[in-house]
């Protein structure tokens, strides 16, 4: 999305704590309508790739990005270790955003991969300005998810997965011959535009460059959970969400109907949908079909 069309747009930073959240707001606070503040995935991922969710202002709704800690603009601590980095830390995080912006008493949430299990995890404690919730291509449970996964490595074509456990066994997960094997699995259920959108590329680039949050609390892919997230779940905690909730998954996704479907069917009165011919990005693969869903949700708001 061009910034051109999208002014203003204002970028900064806010304390927190001895540490710094870097963020963007596209449209003014406060707005007509409640800000959409938007939560990037990884852990260890950065906002890049979901700068097009920034052409929603146009309908005078301010969309807030930010980068969380540890990742793109925002402090990097690449001395800590997994004790530091914790679902807890970036709850705070944001909390701390939401007041230093001035939106607590009034927002909507809209989070992709783990952004929406941070999401959800925000909204099971009923935080009073909380208006709607979007929960996009994430698993409510990892445990769960990690079965799922097998399931679709095992579906890839002869010799992959086999070249993927091989090295993952070795730990030289940072080998070119594993991130040939990677990409087949990525260009089926990360993100099936060719070639890859500039923005999301971006955002590969920021993970590189410091993979410290993504490795710590994820692992060296995707679909290879060895982190601290690996036995997180939100499944017991999601009749506790209070408020409109829509819930998107791609076809094609990484995060199969199985692994999603905890939101749907325990967020009272959660709505789901699968967008057909995406995966995990399907803003990004789909974008007509995704921004009308997304628009009707946020209108009926």
């Amino acid at each position: 999305m061009d910034d051109m069309t999208l002014a203003p747009t204002v970028k900064g930073t806010v304390e927190f704590g001895a540490y710094r959240t870097w963020y963007r707001v596209t449209g003014e606070l406060p707005g007509d309508r409640p800000p959409l503040v938007v939560l990037h995935g990884g852990p260890g991922s950065s906002h890049d790739y979901l700068l097009t969710l920034a052409g929603l202002s146009r309908s005078g709704r301010p969309v807030v990005h930010y980068d969380q800690l540890g990742n793109g603009g925002s402090t990097h601590l690449r001395d800590r270790g997994a004790d530091f980095w914790t679902v807890e830390l970036f709850l705070d995080e944001l909390d701390n955003l939401l007041g230093r912006l001035g939106i607590a008493e009034e927002y909507v949430l809209f989070g992709q991969s783990w952004g929406g299990v941070l999401a959800a995890a925000h909204a099971v404690r009923r935080p009073a300005g909380l208006r709607g919730l979007v929960i996009a291509n994430a698993p409510a449970s990892y445990p769960l998810w990690l079965t799922e996964l097998d399931v679709l490595r095992a579906a890839l074509p002869p010799g992959v997965d086999a070249t993927l456990r091989r090295h993952e066994a070795a730990g030289t997960t940072d080998s070119p011959a594993y991130k040939a094997a990677m990409m087949v699995f990525y260009q089926r259920h990360v993100c099936r535009c060719k070639p890859l959108p500039p923005e999301l590329m971006a955002t590969f680039m920021e993970i590189n460059s410091d993979p410290t949050v993504y490795h710590t609390m994820n692992g060296p892919s995707e679909f290879c959970v060895t982190g601290t997230l690996r036995d997180y779940s939100l499944v017991d905690r999601l009749p506790q969400i209070d408020t409109p909730t829509l819930v998107i998954t791609g076809e094609h996704d990484e995060v199969t109907p199985a692994a999603a479907r905890p939101f749907a069917d325990l967020v009272p009165g959660a709505h789901w949908e699968i967008i057909e011919g995406a995966s995990h990005l399907p803003h990004l693969e789909t974008p007509q079909r995704f921004t009308e869903l997304l628009t009707q949700f946020l209108d009926k708001l």
